[in-house]
Order: C-alpha cells, then structure tokens, then sequence
C-alpha cells in the first residue's frame, strides 16, 4: 500500500480470523477480542492454538470470551481516522456476540465518521467480507462504495462449520437450534451453517469425520448452483490434517480463485473446540 491517504479506513475485530499478514497487506486494523481462564485475561492472538487448548483441557472450567470495551474500540477508531477521513467497521455476527453494539457506542463518538456493518457471520465468513471491503478501499473507493460491497459479500459469502465434539458449543450456550436438531446424541459430527439474519442453524448430522467432511466439501459445492468459480476460506481449530484434506476436494470440485487456509483464533476455538469450516463466495 503506498503512502497516499485513504478515503476509507477498515476496521474489523479479531473473530475475523485474518492472518496478521494478511490483515497487514490491505491496511485491516483488527480490535482483538478477550479469552479469560479465571483471572488471567489473554488477548485474542496472545496464545498460539496448541498453548491454548493445552491450557483449556488443563483448566478446571472453560475459559471465557468478551469483546472489547466502548473505550477499547474509540482508541481503535481513532487511531484509525488519523490516517482515513471515515471508517467501516466490519463486525461479528450481533446475533452470536455483543460486540458489534459496543463498537455501535464507541462510533457514536465520532460525528458519523465511523460507520459500523453486521457482517452476520463470523471466522471466515466474516474475513471474507473485511478483505473485499478492503480492497474497495485501497482502490479509492468511498464509504457508500465500500459499504455497497461489504454488502454484496455478505449476502454472497456462505459457510459451514462442522465440530469435533458438541461440549463447548453446548456449554457456551451458543448452538440454539442446533442443540434441538442434535438432542442427545452428542456423539454425532455435526455442522451448521449462519443464516442470513447471523445465527447459527444445523445442516446435517454425520456418523464419522470421513463422511462430514465430505458432506462439508459437497455442501460448498451445491451453494455454488450453476456457477463454477469461488473465493474460499478454510478454517480450522488444531485440526490442520482435516484443513489440507479439504483444500485438496475443494480445488477438485470447483475452480478455486482465491484460498485462504487460516486457524482460528482462541475466541472463537473457546466456543468451538476442535473443528473446521468453509466460507465459499460464489464468483461470476
């Protein structure tokens, strides 16, 4: 990115899943989000995914997760208008997080200068929506723009996320629907989707992994219909195995213009356990 002044700053918070690097090459300022064991409170990206769940399986309790302050997030806009004239600010889901109404306060400070997006999503179908943004503003887009296209993302982008095991969904009391669709059989792989208001809902229950991720990789194909091109993510929480096995069957089932491969960061991984997921954007 060259030193000229933006029109457009992006601001986004760290349930995005973006790679440092990534979040880096298109100028993305990301607001990280808190995991707290007890007292002891860690930023998201403070701990690599291996120290986390080792931490995590050691801890008595499950850790906890919440977003950043009102103040937190005005430091963070702020610092972000010394270089822009406006902000997008491109947050999770607000049916699955609180924190898009606290960014809402914070940008109330601002004049108008900041504008805040539900992405009704989260991880990947969340990055997915910030770096489109981002791109627009790079490429001199104005606020209007960049909203327009934040929008066409998020009434694109599709995404399945299938778990290891239901315990910390269920215990965060974050699966809603999914926790009827599963009743007691916990020991099913499961995935679900985000619907198009932001919250979770169940698309299948499969015996064994074999079959959810393939289940996973044909679920991606058929949001796709007619068309034959997409920009993909794929997540995972300490499951890389799983990562590789399904960017080989994407790239085999569809023509792949962009991939992305990204663990998760410890908030999202505190209400997910072990898993994966993709978030496909249908190309023309």
């Amino acid at each position: 990115m060259g030193t000229t002044a933006r029109s457009v700053a992006i601001v986004t918070d760290s349930t995005s899943d973006l790679p440092r690097s990534l979040a880096e090459e298109h100028g993305i300022t990301v607001v990280p989000l808190n995991v707290m064991f007890g007292s002891e409170v860690f930023q998201d990206g403070d701990l690599s995914q291996a120290e986390f769940f080792a931490k995590m399986n050691a801890a008595p309790k499950l850790p906890t997760t919440s977003q950043p302050s009102v103040g937190v997030f005005a430091e963070y806009y702020a610092k972000a208008l010394e270089a822009a004239s406006e902000v997008v600010a491109i947050h999770i889901s607000e049916k699955l997080s609180g924190t898009i109404e606290t960014a809402r306060q914070a940008a109330e400070q601002f004049g108008g200068r900041v504008h805040v997006f539900d992405s009704r999503n989260l991880s990947g179908g969340l990055g997915l929506q910030v770096v489109a943004a981002a791109r627009a503003a790079m490429a001199g887009a104005r606020t209007e723009e960049v909203l327009k296209v934040a929008e066409s993302a998020r009434e694109r982008v599709r995404m399945i996320v299938g778990v290891d095991k239901l315990d910390n969904l269920a215990k965060g009391g974050r699966i809603g629907a999914v926790s009827a669709f599963v009743g007691g059989l916990l020991n099913l792989k499961v995935t679900f989707t985000v619907d198009s208001e932001g919250a979770f809902q169940p698309v299948a229950r499969t015996r064994g992994t074999s079959a959810a991720l393939q289940h996973t990789v044909d679920w991606a194909r058929a949001q796709l219909g007619e068309r034959t091109r997409a920009t993909v993510c794929i997540m995972h929480a300490l499951s890389e195995d799983k990562a590789v096995w399904l960017r080989e069957h994407l790239e085999a089932a569809f023509e792949v213009v962009e991939m992305q491969v990204v663990e998760v960061g410890v908030v999202i991984a505190t209400h997910t356990g072990t898993g994966w997921g993709v978030a496909v954007v249908p190309q023309d």
